[in-house]
């Protein structure tokens, strides 16, 4: 039988669920993810945010799927509260496609980095990737399928200073997804990892405030500029469809050639 490479990417009927899309690469995944035909739920601590989602989405074009139903629905959720995940879990059950690209960072050095910052970047960015990997993992471990996709970062394999737990969370987020991916991927549960370079997100908001700084990253990469939001969309459909049916325990990099280049000076011919 040949294959429909037409509707390869197409994710009609599927239920996708991406946690942080009030903003940034969150809100870009999940508009993305209702064009090629889901139904997204956009969730966030920031109720008003994901409502904002929903309502640029509406406003843009016409969001409702064959059956008539809204593309994008807007949903609270805490994650640093693991009864929230579980509750979530069984609320918004089926979830075919889980997304999350909740993260924080506390930009200093390690002799200056106090205990509480430490807890606070590790619940948010590691602690809680385990909550949602669990919560959903076990329902579409149960469903015999499922595309579970997470925002690492190129700091999981570059570092400078000022990164130090950021880069630890980044790095171990990688070993929970691969190790996911080989415990559910017998069950029909792929696990994949993104890997962005430098994104204007509020995430970045310092450096892109210190011009010299903001060069230096833009610099720094073979395109020599930033991402914006929506340059990780099409990452996030890919591996979300059945493009990467055979994908699962890799790490896209998206970050123009950040993690590929050794310096950026350019040797005489």
């Amino acid at each position: 039988m040949p294959h429909d490479y037409a509707n390869l990417f197409r994710l009609d009927g599927r239920h996708a669920l991406v946690v942080g899309a009030g903003s940034g690469i969150g809100r870009e995944a999940a508009l993305a993810l209702a064009a090629h035909g889901a139904h997204v739920t956009c969730a966030d601590r920031d109720l008003p945010a994901v409502q904002q989602t929903v309502a640029l989405s509406n406003a843009g074009r016409d969001t409702s799927d064959a059956q008539g139903n809204a593309a994008l629905t807007p949903y609270e959720l805490n994650i640093l509260d693991e009864q929230a995940i579980t509750t979530a879990a069984q609320t918004l059950a089926p979830v075919d496609i889980l997304v999350f690209t909740a993260a924080t960072n506390v930009r200093k050095r390690i002799l200056d980095y106090t205990g509480e910052e430490f807890d606070r970047v590790v619940a948010l960015n590691l602690r809680a990737s385990f909550d949602l990997i669990r919560a959903f993992g076990k329902q579409m471990s149960e469903r015999g399928r499922g595309s579970i996709i997470g925002f690492s970062s190129i700091r999981a394999t570059t570092v400078e200073p000022g990164q130090s737990v950021y880069a630890a969370t980044k790095a171990g987020l990688v070993q929970l997804l691969r190790t996911a991916a080989a415990e559910l991927g017998p069950h029909g549960v792929r696990v994949n990892a993104i890997a962005p370079g430098v994104v204007e997100t509020p995430l970045t908001e310092q450096i892109k405030a210190n011009q010299p700084w903001y060069d230096a990253y833009a610099a720094k990469s073979a395109l020599n500029r930033w991402a914006t939001p929506d340059e990780l969309a099409g990452a996030v459909v890919y591996l979300a469809s059945d493009a990467a049916s055979f994908v699962t325990g890799s790490v896209l990099h998206v970050d123009a050639g950040w993690t590929a280049i050794d310096g950026r000076f350019t040797p005489p011919n």
